[in-house]
């Protein structure tokens, strides 16, 4: 694999970083940016594009660069999305979200390879650290279309998130239960992405009264494969981090795989029985993965 699995922890890197919930934050609300330091949110997405009206722009970005550079948010990853790289505002927002020197700048509408080389050019004009990556927004036909060119376009480009509500639009689907009318382009982005390995996120969920259809739509995603959702609003964070974590039971499932294959390797055998079925080296790098999640999660207190 040509790139950086950004998924797991490799053999003496950096450690896992859980991402199993990403809420966008306005850059427009001074209250809301300054909340978010206290929420319980795997990662953070500041935004200056659709939370913010065109007169606000410059100074939410003043205020969420702030704060990004201040530093304020502890252990919680911190994406700022970007106006669109075809707006006015775009080189501003580089320029500073550079300066400000977050987790990642999160790009909307990205859908070709030269789209990512003319946002690889802005961040080398700003001077941009090498620990700023890319993130892109996965939200039209040609972008799904395009998700396995995208997804090895630059090492730079680490992470993917689904525009779930601007890709059915395009598409003009409807938003129905069990997303039927996404799940071809949503298990092919996931497909391109993994195969690049590298983060990929599901979309928003739009009904902030239907706990239920909610709880489904993460589980969903995450028997898709994604590695965390984007959340509109701080009420869906529990539901979403308990879906996206190991439960108990797959934990010790997967530290009784670990240990039981472990002992028969030192014992010369290849393969053994683990709670009635057969475990094999792929089953031995799920549990580590698993073990690995929730080692993580813990370590958060």
């Amino acid at each position: 694999m040509s790139e950086r699995d950004h998924t797991t922890a490799p053999a003496g890197g950096e450690p896992l970083r859980p991402r199993r919930s990403f809420l966008y934050m306005p850059g427009a609300n001074e209250r809301a940016l300054a909340k978010a330091a206290e929420l319980p949110a795997d990662g953070l997405i500041l935004d200056l594009e659709d939370a913010v009206a065109p007169d606000a722009k410059p100074d939410a970005r003043d205020r969420v660069c702030a704060a990004a550079a201040e530093d304020r948010y502890g252990h919680r990853e911190v994406a700022i999305r970007s106006n669109g790289s075809d707006t006015e505002w775009f080189e501003a927002d580089v320029r500073a979200i550079a300066a400000a020197s977050p987790d990642v700048l999160l790009v909307p509408k990205v859908d070709s390879v030269d789209h990512v080389r003319t946002i690889e050019a802005a961040l080398d004009r700003a001077d941009a650290p090498s620990s700023l990556s890319i993130w892109a927004m996965l939200e039209t036909p040609r972008a799904v279309l395009h998700a396995d060119a995208l997804a090895h376009a630059s090492e730079r480009l680490t992470g993917f998130v689904l525009g779930t509500n601007d890709l059915a639009k395009e598409l003009r689907a409807e938003h129905v239960p069990g997303r039927a009318p996404l799940l071809t382009a949503l298990s092919w982005c996931v497909l391109a992405v993994r195969d690049a390995g590298k983060i990929v996120l599901d979309g928003v969920y739009n009904d902030l009264d239907d706990p239920d259809g909610f709880v489904a739509e993460c589980r969903q995603a995450r028997e898709l494969g994604f590695d965390g959702k984007t959340l509109i609003h701080p009420k869906q964070l529990d539901i979403c981090n308990s879906t996206f974590a190991p439960s108990d039971d797959e934990v010790a499932h997967a530290r009784r795989v670990i240990e039981a294959f472990e002992s028969a390797s030192g014992e010369g055998r290849g393969v053994v029985t683990v709670d009635g079925r057969m475990v094999e080296n792929l089953h031995v790098a799920q549990a580590r993965h698993t073990v690995a999640v929730a080692d993580a999660i813990a370590s958060r207190g």
